[in-house]
């Protein structure tokens, strides 16, 4: 009996030898905080770092308004000359005329000693200068003329400059060019509506109008003979 209970100890012994040892309790989970996604957005600056300031936008130029008016500045190579403008006096060159309507007006200028200016202008909008001269010699004239021969006559035709008068005409004997200091004569008479050109040392002509207007004659006539006294050939 004893025996048997020796046995029975030595028995359970080796049981408690065989079990394996407690494990230890895991400890509880740690709840973390989550890892944020990467920003897209720029880094924020440092606190010692001062934002970057907007850029500046170019200044806005003012709307410019097209003019409505026309403005004239007007100048004269002759001392003391008198403008008018549409009849109305604007004073001695050199002068501005403002506040003008686009269109046709119409200019007199007039200087002691010299031929008056009397023309339509045409007159934009904007700023613009109109000079005049009184000493520069003109002239620029031409006039259809048939020249009477002694038995039958040409036609041809007559231009005057301030270098002189040219005749063209399909006769060649009658051709000339002449400079106005070389006129011996230049005359017309308006009642028998010829004009007599005889040059120094040289032919006479005598030159009617095709349309026998003796008023074509006369114009011509008073138009070179103004500059042939102006060159010292009248």
């Amino acid at each position: 009996m004893a025996a048997g209970a020796v046995v029975l100890a030595a028995g359970a012994g080796a049981l408690w030898f065989l079990k394996p040892a407690p494990q230890p309790a895991e400890p509880p989970p740690v709840n973390r905080p989550a890892t944020p996604p990467p920003s897209t957005s720029a880094p924020a600056p440092r606190p010692s770092e001062a934002p970057p300031k907007p850029a500046t936008p170019p200044p806005v130029e003012p709307a410019t308004t097209a003019p409505t008016t026309g403005t004239l500045v007007i100048t004269s190579d002759a001392p003391d000359t008198s403008v008018f403008i549409d009849r109305k006096y604007l004073g001695t060159a050199p002068v501005t005329a403002t506040g003008l309507t686009p269109g046709s007006h119409h200019l007199n200028m007039s200087a002691t000693g010299y031929d008056g200016i009397s023309e339509d202008i045409d007159v934009a909008a904007g700023s613009h200068e109109i000079a005049k001269s009184f000493k520069t010699v003109k002239l620029d004239a031409s006039l259809a003329v048939v020249h009477k021969h002694a038995f039958g006559s040409c036609k041809g035709t007559l231009r005057a400059t301030p270098a002189g008068i040219v005749y063209d005409t399909t006769n060649k004997d009658d051709k000339f060019s002449v400079a106005l200091t070389d006129l011996e004569t230049f005359e017309v008479d308006y009642v028998a509506k010829t004009m007599t050109i005889k040059i120094r040392k040289g032919k006479t002509f005598k030159l009617t109008d095709p349309e026998d207007n003796a008023d074509r004659l006369f114009v011509f006539h008073r138009d070179v003979d103004k500059v042939r006294k102006k060159v010292g050939g009248g």
